[in-house]
């Protein structure tokens, strides 16, 4: 039990709660707490913080607001190993600020999606914690992945299963058995297969639907369910294989049947709440198995995220993601950043690969002008789709931060990933000057570059062409055409090479994503467009790098 009290369920606006089907076509902007703003001034976001920046959200233009990790945790993984799923960790605040937030979202007509990490627990989780205490054929240690290890004396982890933030995926305790953790050390992976478990997430989904939230990303979401047996990968180089093979730790059948429980508990619950899967598959056509009519309602599209700046290869996987998600009845769900991955801006800088650094002024223009028209590009096809905090102001990664307040334990590992991600979830700029640009009165837990103060919101806010004024356009202009938004399909018109267009009713999108500059047909008025371009006789000069929307009516 928490030793927080919750408040009753926070109410939903009639706009929000008569709005059907929204998930279809909604735009969700990702809020990544510690790094969005500090209304305490200790240098760490919270959610009075957030809930101060509601009226920038809502202006800009989205539908929900889907915030990362913020319940009671050590802090070894940045909050996703939780110690307590029914309480706020003391650095974000406590439940009634999590209720207030709830309420103020939706009293501006927005939705509230949090996250929740069903796949492992902290090993300050209470349950872990009894676990060691009882030893080994403890009914506690049936809720983990508790096994011997091999060897003459045990001292073999039990597989050949590494973590995917490098090293073995077992950690030996002090009476001789492993426990099996995918990710650090201090997250233990819990044992599906035990009826406690699926017992214990359903309470959980209940607890924070009694607080009004209108939905859940699910972490891991493809983890769950492992292989029986655990069974060795047998030698095979499984970090070079994650996401383009089935593995015996990820995206088992199984785990379908966790989610259809799952849903039956949804949908005891009125206005359209929903669940957004992070599942890495080897395939659209395996992740469409996640948003089947009776599991779960949208699945981010990681392959759509993966592939680089081309026109080709953009219009096989839109293809393939509109063709996998028409049976199953599902929308499609783009993105292009989150917390856990280079921002686009710089991964368009120099691709390919999702670890690209940008070493000149050149690359960070080039970046910036590629992420603009991949954003305009993504905001056009059918379904709905994700923006990460800091992408509608253009930033880059920080590349260049120092070892010493470095944070993310890939970084820490030695192998495997390479601890990229701190350098996505530097704070962002709220204002020119300050000791954190506005993000909070006591500076920011990962420095802030001299350049954030002109990428800062109020730097860019009612400046024409500005990367904001860009986005707020966007969304605005997605919202009022009837072409855009949910749908299954887009009709490809002819274009040159390096050029995607396509029309949907009466709107069209081009988008150039070659070196140099293209003439295509004018094909009516233009709505928006990520860079300049010129019109004359019914022709348009398309510049490289740019997506442009016309109508046709």
């Amino acid at each position: 039990m928490s030793q927080q009290q919750s408040a009753a369920p926070a109410p939903v606006t009639a706009t929000v709660a008569e709005r059907r089907d929204w998930w279809r076509d909604a735009v969700i902007y990702q809020v990544y707490p510690r790094s969005f703003a500090d209304s305490n001034g200790d240098g760490m976001g919270d959610l009075e913080g957030v809930r101060s920046r509601l009226p920038y959200l809502r202006d800009l233009g989205i539908d929900a607001v889907w915030l990362s990790p913020f319940y009671a945790s050590p802090q070894a993984d940045a909050g996703y190993d939780v110690a307590d799923y029914r309480a706020v960790d003391p650095m974000f605040g406590n439940l009634l600020d999590a209720d207030a937030l709830i309420r103020d979202a939706h009293g501006l007509g927005l939705r509230i999606i949090v996250d929740l990490v069903p796949n492992h627990s902290s090993d300050q989780y209470e349950w872990f914690k009894r676990a060691l205490a009882e030893g080994p054929g403890s009914p506690s240690r049936d809720r983990y992945h508790f096994r011997p290890g091999k060897g003459e004396n045990g001292e073999l982890p039990p597989n050949d299963w590494e973590s995917i933030f490098g090293g073995p995926a077992w950690t030996r305790v002090a009476d001789g058995e492993w426990y099996l953790h995918l990710f650090a050390p201090e997250q233990p992976d819990f044992n599906w297969d035990h009826p406690a478990v699926g017992d214990e997430f359903r309470s959980i989904l209940r607890f924070w639907l009694d607080m009004g939230v209108d939905g859940f990303r699910i972490d891991v979401a493809h983890g769950l369910v492992k292989a029986e047996g655990l069974p060795d990968l047998g030698g095979a180089d499984q970090l070079k294989l994650l996401g383009n093979d089935v593995m015996p730790f990820f995206d088992q059948d199984g785990v379908h049947d966790v989610y259809r429980q799952w849903r039956h508990v949804l949908d005891e619950y009125a206005g359209e709440r929903i669940f957004v899967a992070e599942a890495w598959t080897p395939t659209v056509e395996r992740t469409a198995n996640y948003v089947r009519p009776d599991e779960l309602h949208q699945a981010f599209n990681f392959q759509y995220l993966s592939t680089e700046w081309d026109a080709a290869e953009l219009r096989k996987v839109i293809d393939r993601t509109l063709e996998a998600m028409r049976p199953v009845g599902a929308p499609a769900t783009w993105v292009l950043s989150n917390h856990d991955v280079t921002r686009h801006a710089t991964r368009f800088a120099n691709p390919p690969g999702l670890g690209t650094q940008i070493r000149t002024a050149g690359d960070r223009d080039l970046g910036l002008r590629r992420a603009r028209a991949a954003t305009l590009l993504m905001l056009a096809l059918p379904g709905s789709a994700y923006v990460y905090q800091g992408e509608e102001l253009g930033l880059p990664d920080v590349v260049d931060l120092p070892d010493e307040v470095r944070q993310d334990p890939a970084y820490f590992r030695g192998a495997g990933q390479d601890g990229f991600r701190d350098g996505c979830r530097v704070p962002i700029p709220w204002t020119r000057e300050g000791s954190s640009y506005g993000f909070g009165g006591g500076g920011s837990w990962l420095p802030q570059p001299a350049s954030w103060g002109e990428l800062s919101v109020e730097a860019q806010s009612g400046v024409a062409g500005s990367t904001l004024e860009l986005y707020r356009s966007a969304l605005s202009v997605r919202r009022a055409q009837p072409d855009l938004g949910a749908g299954e399909s887009v009709e490809w018109l002819r274009a040159p090479e390096g050029v995607l267009a396509f029309r949907r009713g009466e709107f069209v999108c081009v988008a150039n994503t070659g070196g140099e500059s293209v003439t295509t047909p004018a094909y009516g008025r233009v709505l928006l467009a990520s860079g300049e371009l010129t019109e004359a006789d019914g022709e348009a000069k398309v510049p490289a790098d740019t997506t442009v929307w016309w109508t046709t009516a």
